[in-house]
């Protein structure tokens, strides 16, 4: 399904999960070194985290003393960052009574961070002193300031699992809203005083949102919008690979890994989707951690196709992504994040014929388990 559907954009954060839910918007991108010409890979996401526990600071989780006395985390969190050659992460935090959002559009405006559907700018530092002292920043130094249109051209729509009804309800643990697979940005982005410009055919963007009341273990996470014909050598400009998942709740039952998959191939979605079991899917997937190269595979069916994915990603490009969970426990403490993936993908019809060979770059690329996996 490509059907846009702006609704699932919107804030989340009413009613159970006000109090046990988190709610974020993704972005990720390459940028241009304006003096080098080198591309680097930035995220930018804006997160927000138990707004009805607000108190005038921002509470975090995994301060001692918020640990001992049984306080939840609640704030708004930027996250930003870039992969490649050193990569980091930088947290920068905020009271949600500070944080203002209509329910019926999204308008994020926060301190100096803004989010429309269009639009988003915003700044965001920690110094290597406030890194060092305050690990409950779970953050690197650095700073990063962002100014850039957004323009989302393809969409992977999930589709009832994220419907009204099953959001009213909090069904899933994990909501997903891919609303830009194909996303392009244009502006300017400074990281650590260096400038980047964001050139819109050559930022293989990607935009989604996720919400809910946990993570999910293992969680997944690839995308690619750079994606070329091996067949013909082509280009593929109206393209987009995804797929997210791992092992969905519904209801308080866990799913054994599952993932979502959606191969917007020129035109024509190819979805392996574990929730349309009429279109009899079946879905293997693994992950390797190597000593240079992480490798992900991923081999899925339906009645009338398949497909068969492989992904690397360099480990010195990557880094381990800090997050915790509503309840203030920090689970994912091994959830690999990179922004520079390459691989193959082979699309089969389902009597064995070859729709295409291609190769994807620029790839968004996630895996982790809890811990205790």
């Amino acid at each position: 399904m490509n059907k846009s559907d702006l609704k699932r954009d919107y804030y989340m954060l009413k009613g159970p999960l006000a109090k046990k839910g988190y709610d974020w918007w993704w972005h990720s991108f390459t940028g241009y070194n304006k003096k080098t010409g080198e591309a680097k890979p930035f995220f930018i996401e804006y997160f927000t985290c138990n707004p009805a526990l607000a108190e005038e600071e921002p509470v975090l989780g995994q301060l001692p003393e918020n640990q001992k006395a049984g306080k939840k985390p609640s704030y708004f969190m930027m996250k930003v960052g870039s992969w490649g050659k050193n990569p980091k992460q930088i947290h920068n935090f905020y009271s949600m009574k500070y944080f203002d959002c209509p329910d019926n559009e999204l308008n994020i405006r926060i301190g100096d961070c803004s989010l429309t559907e269009t639009h988003m700018k915003g700044f965001c530092r920690v110094s290597q002193e406030e890194a060092e002292e305050h690990p409950e920043y779970m953050s690197d130094a650095g700073d990063m300031m962002w100014d850039l249109e957004i323009d989302k051209q393809i969409t992977f729509n999930v589709g009832y699992g994220a419907n009204s009804l099953f959001r009213k309800l909090n069904s899933f643990e994990m909501f997903w809203h891919a609303e830009g697979i194909k996303t392009q940005y244009k502006g300017t982005v400074w990281l650590d005083g260096e400038e980047y410009e964001v050139i819109p055919e050559k930022s293989y963007g990607y935009a989604d949102k996720n919400w809910g009341g946990d993570f999910t273990s293992p969680w997944l996470w690839i995308s690619s919008c750079n994606l070329t014909s091996l067949k013909t050598g082509k280009k593929l400009n109206n393209s987009a690979f995804e797929a997210g998942g791992g092992r969905p709740k519904a209801f308080g039952i866990e799913i054994p890994r599952k993932l979502l998959i959606g191969f917007y191939y020129e035109g024509t979605m190819y979805e392996y989707n574990f929730a349309r079991f009429w279109n009899r899917v079946k879905i293997d997937f693994d992950f390797e951690e190597g000593e240079d190269v992480n490798t992900w595979h991923i081999d899925a069916s339906n009645k009338n196709s398949r497909m068969e994915m492989v992904l690397y990603c360099k480990r010195d490009e990557m880094m381990l992504f800090n997050y915790e969970a509503p309840d203030g426990q920090k689970r994912h403490n091994r959830l690999w994040n990179g922004g520079n993936g390459w691989g193959e993908i082979k699309l089969y019809k389902k009597d064995g014929t070859l729709i295409d060979h291609v190769k994807m770059e620029n790839a968004g690329c996630e895996y982790g388990e809890y811990d205790d996996e």
